[in-house]
């Protein structure tokens, strides 16, 4: 039992590695243009997934560069959320403002910092964000397992509000504009598509 343990950890931290040092570069200029996309909904659906109830909230779809990416194995987020993107649009999806950012993710937090603002400091805020993925399928699981820092992504499903009997709550942010604690959008996703030219 304590081999297994081992080569788990092992293989996972070597994945760890090898999968941060691939990344997409796609050269300078706006990659993606559209803002992201969220509407009300009428009738909101509230699905099971493993004892936890997830709310649906919003209806959400997103086209994006990928800023970075944090792969989750332990905790409650863990069991809904494995994966979560630091995702870029407007001139965050822009490589030549984007090579003077240092971004980083942990914690379920998104990280950012520069010696120099290559872009306004709001619009760093609200043209980029840590988007914490719950699939709402295999294909979207499958799809997720492949997506690499820099590419391009399209997101399509909705913002939504977990909870569990005992009492434990996670809710999503509901705007693009907040910052810190609770500013993160938790999606429930439908479809995951890479875009990467």
């Amino acid at each position: 039992m304590k081999k297994l343990l081992l080569f788990l950890i092992i293989a996972g931290a070597a994945w760890q590695i090898y999968h941060h040092r691939v990344q997409v570069t796609l050269g300078p200029g706006v990659t993606v243009s559209e803002l992201p996309q969220q509407t009300s909904i009428e009738s909101p659906v509230i699905h099971s997934v493993d004892g936890y109830a997830i709310q649906e909230v919003a209806n959400f779809a997103i086209k994006a560069k990928v800023l970075s990416r944090e792969n989750y194995y332990l905790g409650r987020e863990a069991d809904l959320s494995p994966v979560d993107l630091a995702l870029g649009w407007g001139n965050m999806s822009d490589e030549a403002v984007l090579e003077h950012i240092e971004i980083s993710q942990s914690g379920r937090f998104y990280f950012w910092r520069t010696a120099s603002l290559p872009i306004p400091r709001r619009e760093i805020e609200t043209h980029s964000a840590n988007m914490h993925l719950i699939p709402a399928n295999a294909m979207v699981k499958k799809t997720l397992g492949r997506v690499r820092k820099g590419d391009l992504v399209e997101i399509n499903g909705s913002l939504v509000n977990a909870s569990s009997t005992d009492g434990w709550r996670w809710r999503s942010s509901l705007t693009r504009e907040d910052t810190g604690s609770g500013a993160c959008e938790l999606i429930w996703v439908e479809s995951l598509n890479i875009i990467t030219p």
